[in-house]
């Protein structure tokens, strides 16, 4: 079971911003345990979040932060157990808040934060990612048409989009037809692995599929997608000097406890 997440935050404008990881969060022991990595320290215009303003202290709690805790939907909402579903989760088997934070992002449309998954590798040692198609709303009519025709279990197509003016490590997805249709993008935490991942083992070594296509959710919540490939040897994500803990984590003392 996948027990770390990292915390990423945009800096710079929104048209222009620039992305990295600034936090990792671990459940240990039963506890929650927050670092801060040498992200926070060089992303243009980050500052600590409320409550946790020491970038060299790590926090520690029994109940997940708020800065996250309200980045989950509440069980008392009627749309709860959908919401889990649209997510690929049981609601009868109640995932963990770490979980669901790293397939739903913890996304929301009044700040620039975003949740991603340490990765794992799966039961057979594969690499394996569930995640949601971002970038659905610039998708044009075409690809609108050929989202409604979607079913569970339908291959999609990768295409690395190196000329992107935007972003150029952005990864895009495609159709699996003739057209090649661009329906949208993999999140930018997963840009990095499939770009690692291609280089060693090639792209036809990478499966992509529609997991579920939750007709009636919010359109960020529309396609959710899965993605597997053979793990490398000594393929390492999540290992560049942003992702690393200004302060230890998992062998921390008993320093600080957020409000």
């Amino acid at each position: 079971m996948n027990t770390t997440v990292f915390i990423a935050w945009r800096g710079g404008s929104a048209e222009r911003g620039e992305w990295s990881p600034v936090a990792k969060l671990e459940h240990v022991d039963g506890e929650y345990r927050f670092a801060y990595t040498h992200g926070a320290l060089t992303l243009p215009g980050f500052h600590p979040f409320p409550g946790m303003d020491d970038l060299g202290t790590v926090y520690r709690s029994r109940t997940l932060f708020p800065l996250l805790a309200n980045r989950l939907l509440s069980r008392s909402r009627p749309e709860y157990e959908a919401w889990l579903t649209w997510s690929g989760f049981d609601p009868k088997n109640a995932p963990t808040p770490l979980a669901v934070l790293g397939v739903t992002e913890g996304i929301r449309q009044t700040d620039a934060l975003e949740v991603f998954p340490q990765p794992v590798a799966d039961a057979q040692g594969r690499y394996s990612d569930h995640f949601f198609l971002h970038g659905l709303r610039h998708a044009g009519a075409s690809a609108h048409e050929w989202l409604a025709t979607l079913r569970a279990q339908d291959v999609l197509r990768l295409e690395l989009e190196d000329d992107n003016a935007h972003d150029p490590r952005a990864v895009a997805v495609l159709d699996d037809g003739a057209e090649r249709l661009r329906l949208g993008y993999v999140p930018r935490y997963l840009a990095r692995d499939v770009r690692a991942l291609v280089a060693r083992s090639g792209m036809q070594s990478i499966d992509l599929r529609v997991a579920r296509v939750n007709h009636g959710a919010p359109l960020q919540m529309r396609v959710l997608c899965v993605l597997r490939a053979p793990w490398p040897h000594g393929f390492a994500p999540c290992t560049g000097a942003e992702f690393q803990p200004l302060a230890e984590v998992a062998e921390a003392p008993q320093l600080a406890h957020a409000t």
